[in-house]
């Protein structure tokens, strides 16, 4: 029987297609669904029958396992719960998106081992398991629906270059699959890129959207630094952190990042665009720290999920980032060692800029102390 095929540019409800989805992945169903990537075929890990059937239609060797599809980050921790550092950065950062991580997934807790042999043995090698989160979003709803893990692979058949565009797979792959989920070409239009982590080092297996380098500027250490407005206090501070922070590393200051450590600034309130204040550049320039290109951003998720360390110049920016995001809690803390905030120096003339710098300096110094541990690249 020909596959079904639904032109997601042209259905009036999502919803239901979605639902739809869910209720043939858990019939046994195969979908084509699309990514920002490629198209994937995708089953249920929970109906072996379904597994089976992708298996014998792909012919894949042993040591070509499937990989799992997942809803985020946390959900990935059901999988791999004593996930390293590093690993936990990747996915962190990288997802969703077009990343992915092939991870230890042999921990007693996993939710792995609730699926069957037959099942554990197409998508585990030595051990190993892919995970994946897509960056499509009905492709997500979907996922966020289902009772169990979903097991995808490219949408194509052996030997052949995986598909980007939706129009063709009911044709190209016959009774291979039983619903195409059509939205046209895909963003990217490569496969995502195949990153095996283990402990804190990392090998690229297959070069998709995102290279090396990109994997390595994304491995490094990352810390926030975070006011209302992003043009007094955390510009200042970033200024600061990234000159001690080059100072640790024996390098320039614009030379942090290939040393393997990124320092940003927001705020809550920040609109987007904002310079910093006159009088946070003049004294900013007296330390040799140039604050004339900042350019203020509001704190996001995106942002915040990049971070290794929060450091708020007060308590109530740090309530406000922990009462939207609780599980940051552990990773935010006052810019003063001794929990208490820093002033505002907002329309303040320069010598009040000159103290609170100077505090944030005081208090800065001590931090960096504690990110030895944290920096790959640290020149002892």
């Amino acid at each position: 029987m020909p596959a079904v095929t639904i032109d997601l540019q042209k259905s009036d409800d999502m919803r239901d297609v979605v639902h739809r989805a869910v209720e043939a992945l858990s019939a046994g169903k195969i979908l084509a669904l699309p990514t920002e990537t490629v198209y994937e075929l995708a089953v249920s890990a929970l109906n072996p029958g379904a597994v089976e059937r992708l298996s014998a239609f792909k012919n894949r060797s042993p040591d070509q396992p499937f990989s799992v599809s997942v809803r985020g980050y946390e959900d990935s921790l059901d999988y791999i719960p004593d996930m390293s550092k590093l690993a936990r950065r990747f996915a962190q950062r990288c997802w969703p998106g077009p990343v992915t991580l092939v991870l230890d997934g042999s921990h007693r807790d996993s939710v792995l081992n609730r699926l069957s042999p037959d099942v554990r043995r197409v998508v585990m090698l030595d051990g190993t398991v892919g995970l994946r989160v897509p960056a499509h979003e009905l492709t997500l709803q979907i996922l966020r629906l289902c009772a169990g893990p979903v097991i995808v692979t490219s949408a194509n058949e052996a030997g052949k270059p995986p598909a980007t565009d939706g129009d063709s797979i009911a044709d190209d792959l016959g009774n291979g699959v039983d619903i195409v989920l059509n939205d046209g070409p895909t963003h990217f239009a490569a496969p995502s890129s195949v990153v095996k982590v283990t402990d804190d080092n990392f090998q690229i297996l297959q070069e998709g959207v995102v290279n090396e380098a990109a994997m390595q500027r994304v491995s490094g250490f990352c810390a926030l630094v975070v006011c209302t407005g992003n043009t007094c206090r955390s510009p200042m501070a970033e200024g600061i952190l990234r000159q001690l922070l080059s100072e640790r590393l024996n390098c320039a200051a614009d030379e942090i990042e290939q040393r393997g450590a990124t320092v940003m600034s927001a705020g809550i309130s920040a609109g987007p665009g904002g310079a910093a204040a006159s009088q946070a550049i003049e004294v900013m320039s007296e330390s040799g720290i140039d604050l004339r290109t900042h350019s203020s951003q509001a704190v996001t998720p995106q942002i915040i999920n990049f971070s290794d360390v929060i450091l708020t110049m007060t308590n109530g920016h740090r309530a406000a980032i922990v009462n939207r995001w609780p599980h940051l809690e552990k990773k935010t803390f006052t810019v003063r060692r001794d929990n208490g905030d820093i002033s505002d120096p907002i329309g303040g003339p320069v010598e009040v800029y000159r103290q609170c710098a100077e505090q944030i300096r005081e208090n800065l110094v001590q931090w960096v102390e504690t990110f030895d541990n944290q920096l790959p690249n640290l020149t002892s």
